[in-house]
């Protein structure tokens, strides 16, 4: 790309961005308009590092849950490092309308199609006799149980390592099926702009399918992308927010329907010069067809805090972009952001003292109340200064 063309690009985004009042800081609208609130109704740490069923548990990114069995489905996203790529299962006690406690009670790996775990990233030299083969270990991050026959889906974030003196080592995000024990049961197609690519478009390393749900009625299966897409712009900094996507897939033939852009707030906090600390989706769960909670965090890299917030997110209204290559290019066709109300910000919740890293997002059991509950789970990086948390909520108007 020439330099001309090169600032031309970043005018338009940045034209193209400053256009979205959503992107511009201001407060989101408050969460009593939208008629949902959320309860506090405790948190539950588990011991760091712990061992379970030839296991170390950590890297909790995502959680779901089965109302039909009161199982609840944790995924790992140890990229087959400390072990194979795996999931868990969890008991969440909300007895008396409170969390009393966490228990996981079983773990299975991912299989590959053919039966196999998965092996760590790997890569090989060509030589005189051999080509060159590299192994892409997944980068686990989503998962959602089919609530019409208690399979599962899950996400990876895939591989982006692009040298500057040798050949890229890509692999693409994926959505794929599996039974309740791992083994592979398919995978979803992807729109095209979501492959990765060794040249500046696509999704960036490390920030792309975070997030998975199905629609209540199992009809729809729907994905986040962390953050922007090259091409649609930069992350987000503390003076400004970003477009991410929100795509909406047939649940039986895996076939995309329609993309939404979604606005990313401004970086949270501000960080270190040179830091890749970014604001972005970590999860969502469906409350309907076109409701959804959304969970957007960062880090506040100078004390190892955490931020994340909740918000009401609505589809109606918004552009539908599936097929745009990109969403800041200065177009005569506007894009309209889904629509999105702040429901709570972690960090001002009373009786929660502390926030880690929390990535996943799930709606539990209907609570004797008519609440829903609304568990969360952190991801400890399998770091000792951080921890594997479960929060919970009780959600009114859900």
């Amino acid at each position: 790309m020439s330099i001309r063309a090169t600032r031309a690009r970043i005018i338009a985004t940045a034209v193209a961005l400053a256009a979205l009042p959503a992107l511009s800081g201001a407060p989101a609208a408050a969460a009593h308009d939208s008629g949902v609130r959320l309860d506090f109704l405790g948190e539950r740490e588990l011991p760091n590092a712990m061992a379970f069923q030839g296991t170390t548990v950590g890297g909790l990114s995502a959680i779901g849950y089965d109302a039909k069995s009161g199982t609840y489905y944790v995924i790992s996203d140890d990229r087959s490092q400390t072990g194979p790529a795996r999931f868990y299962t969890a008991r969440v006690d909300l007895t008396g309308g409170t969390l009393k406690g966490v228990e996981l009670t079983g773990t299975h790996p991912w299989l590959r199609p053919d039966g196999t775990t998965f092996p760590p990233t790997s890569t090989a030299t060509a030589t005189a006799t051999a080509t060159a083969t590299a192994t892409v270990a997944p980068d686990p991050e989503g998962i959602a149980v089919d609530p019409r026959d208690g399979g599962l889906v899950w996400t990876s974030e895939g591989e982006r390592i692009v040298p500057s003196d040798g050949p890229a080592l890509l692999g693409d995000p994926w959505i794929r099926r599996a039974t309740t024990t791992g083994a592979y049961a398919g995978q979803l197609p992807l729109p095209p702009q979501l492959h990765m690519n060794s040249q500046e478009f696509g999704p960036r390393r490390n920030q792309t399918l975070e997030g998975v749900t199905f629609t209540p009625d199992g009809r729809r299966i729907v994905t986040a992308m962390e953050d922007p897409l090259y091409q649609d712009g930069d992350d987000p900094t503390p003076e400004h927010g970003a477009l991410t996507r929100i795509t909406v897939h047939d649940a039986r033939t895996g076939q995309p329907l329609a993309q939404y852009a979604y606005p990313l707030e401004p970086l949270f906090a501000a960080t270190p010069a040179g830091s890749t600390d970014t604001n972005g989706v970590s999860d969502l769960v469906a409350l309907g067809h076109d409701r959804f909670l959304v969970l957007e965090r960062a880090s506040i890299f100078a004390d190892n805090n955490w931020k994340a917030r909740i918000y009401l997110v609505d589809l109606h209204g918004a552009t539908d972009v599936l097929g745009r290559d990109s969403l800041t290019d200065g177009s005569a066709r506007p894009v309209q952001p889904v629509r999105k109300t702040l429901l709570s910000d972690l960090s001002d919740v009373p009786g929660l003292s502390r926030v880690d890293n929390v990535e996943g997002i799930t709606l539990g059991p209907r609570l004797p109340d008519g609440r829903r509950a609304v568990v969360l789970v952190s991801d400890d990086n399998f770091a000792a200064r951080e921890v594997t948390q479960f929060i919970a909520f009780a959600a009114h108007g859900v």
